[in-house]
């Protein structure tokens, strides 16, 4: 990729054929270009002319006239060209004090992350406290929860305190448990559950949904100047996957500062459609109601994210029926039907957008009558979201569409759940499973996510998951549920134009289309002809935002 400066401003000619004011000042040129078109179809084309607003002002096909003269010339040297992808779902800081933290999300048993633990407390005698995440105790065939004995070997000298993979359940050493004074006597919260060693009731070591707050509450805050620099690696770690635009979340108070801070300091280079963690924090950050656009389009506080119930893999989500292999539960509600009904009503008072995660099929059944309900009084475009509903009822999936339910899910997580899915649900109970093909089939939109740093943040992975519906493996063969495959066009549009829309920002970006922000990846390979093996394997080389280079694989450390 070579940019060529070119000092002065388009030809009077260009200047005549196109809406004044003209602003254009970049060309990329020579690109194989794809795109979404209003239909869905895939329209291809050679260059984009882009204004220095950031804008595109002229989509090129082969044939068309360039303009003559330029205030930047980039040459793309036929590489393929696309729309940056949007990943409807994750957590931005998350992601970025994941990588600034301990990360076992890779350890395949135990004794692994042991080593892992042991190791870098050592490197790090100066913290206070041990902080991390990733562990999964059914990656590594443990048959049960980890233990606060397990931990105390390796560190017992200070707290310790490790999210699991899906961010539902904590693992504390003795030293946590006592600095947040859980004992026997101390009572499950609503929504939550202390693991415990039976008889007496001694807290065992991992702590379940709400109830992780009794030890979030007394890990030390991050300062100011760490929050920005987890913002920084996360920024870098999602412009190296493509994802140039994303929705936050759960953001609170002091992430919404961060965010302002690198707007204001021209740092922000991504596009984040923020969701207040919970009522009060949307308060706080929106006041009276959503933000404006900022920054060009790069900042937004659309609405809140909800609670429903808990995750599957920490038996958290909450079903119509017990769990296959654990037959006396039936999971956690976090928000009991009231109150999240209240809740709801309170956000769509004031116009924030509501995104609920439901991810069991009770609690999937809640949210959408609860949206049933309150559509009766909060009328007009309200993009109601569910965020994963990864087990719906067969009964509740026309639902969807029929209320304008946006179903935001995250396609990785099938693959990964899919055996742990099994065992939780058992085969009578999996036809509603990660049911893509049938919530979009019913008229409802897809916007697909990674939900990281609880999955990386690939959406390349996710192309070729929602495709497959098969691992990086190639198993199980033919696909696991293949009926909810969807199309390569429909699972580009939930990566692109569905999450502009599913964030209120269709017309500003998803699309490379004239009039739309021009934020676009140079990759190394086609993404509509791939194999999905090969799919899986592309490389971003270049990922562009607002008409400039945000990141460059030739320059990256």
């Amino acid at each position: 990729m070579k940019i060529l400066p070119h000092r002065g401003r388009i030809l009077a000619a260009l200047a005549l054929a196109l809406p004044a004011p003209v602003l254009a000042d970049t060309l990329v040129d020579n690109v194989d270009g794809v795109t979404l078109d209003a239909t869905g179809g895939i329209d291809h084309f050679t260059g984009l002319l882009v204004g220095d607003d950031g804008r595109i002002v002229q989509v090129l096909r082969r044939g068309d006239k360039r303009p003559g003269k330029v205030d930047y010339l980039v040459d793309g040297k036929g590489r393929y060209l696309m729309p940056g992808l949007i990943d409807s779902h994750l957590h931005v800081m998350g992601i970025g004090f994941g990588a600034l933290t301990l990360d076992l999300s890779e350890t395949k048993s135990l004794a692994e992350a042991q080593a892992k633990i042991a190791a870098y407390a050592k490197q790090h005698p100066d913290r206070p406290w041990i902080l991390g995440r990733g562990w999964n105790q059914e990656l590594w065939q443990l048959g049960r929860f980890p233990t606060a004995a397990e931990l105390d070997a390796l560190v017992p000298d200070k707290p310790v305190w490790l999210e699991r993979v899906d961010g539902h359940a904590g693992w504390a050493n003795s030293r946590a448990l006592a600095a947040a004074g859980i004992t026997a006597l101390t009572k499950d919260p609503a929504g939550g559950k202390i693991d415990r060693v039976l008889p007496g009731g001694k807290p065992a070591g991992v702590l379940v949904d709400t109830a992780m707050a009794l030890i979030d509450r007394k890990v030390p805050e991050p300062r100011p100047e760490d929050r920005d620099l987890a913002l920084a690696k996360a920024q870098d770690l999602l412009l190296a996957r493509g994802v140039t635009s994303a929705a936050d979340m759960g953001t609170s108070i002091e992430d919404w500062q961060s965010y302002r801070r690198a707007g204001d300091n021209g740092a922000l280079r991504i596009r984040i459609m923020a969701y207040a963690g919970g009522t009060e924090a949307m308060e706080l950050i929106g006041g009276p109601g959503p933000s404006p656009w900022l920054y060009d389009d790069r900042l937004r506080l659309n609405g809140v994210k909800l609670y429903g119930d808990g995750a599957l893999g920490s038996r958290g989500a909450s079903l119509k029926a017990p769990y296959a292999d654990a037959p006396a539960t039936k999971g956690l509600r976090i928000t009991a039907d009231t109150a999240l009904k209240n809740m709801m009503s309170r956000a769509a008072l004031d116009h924030f957008q509501v995104a609920v995660h439901a991810i069991g099929d009770e609690a999937n059944a809640a949210v959408l009558n609860a949206i049933e309900d309150l559509a009766l009084t909060y009328k007009g475009d309200r993009r109601w979201r569910i965020e994963h509903a990864q087990v719906v009822d067969p009964a509740d999936i026309a639902r969807f569409g029929k209320l304008g339910v946006i179903a935001s899910m995250q396609p990785v997580h099938q693959t990964s759940d899919r055996t742990m899915a099994e065992a939780r649900l058992g085969p009578a109970r999996l036809a509603g499973a990660y049911a893509w093909k049938g919530i979009q089939a019913g008229g409802a939109k897809l916007a697909f996510g990674s939900d990281a740093p609880v999955e990386l943040p690939d959406p390349f992975a996710g192309l070729a998951a929602a495709i497959t519906r098969q691992g990086p493996d190639g198993q199980p063969f033919g696909g696991w549920q293949p009926q909810e495959r969807v199309t390569r066009e429909e699972a580009l549009a939930a990566y692109t134009v569905n999450g502009a829309y599913a964030g209120f920002a269709e017309g500003r970006f998803g699309r490379l289309v004239r009039g739309e922000r021009a934020d676009f990846l140079l990759v190394d390979r086609d993404p509509m002809l791939a194999a999905p093996g090969d799919l899986r394997e592309t490389k971003v080389l270049q990922s562009w935002v607002n008409g400039r280079l945000a990141w460059d694989s030739a320059t990256a450390k």
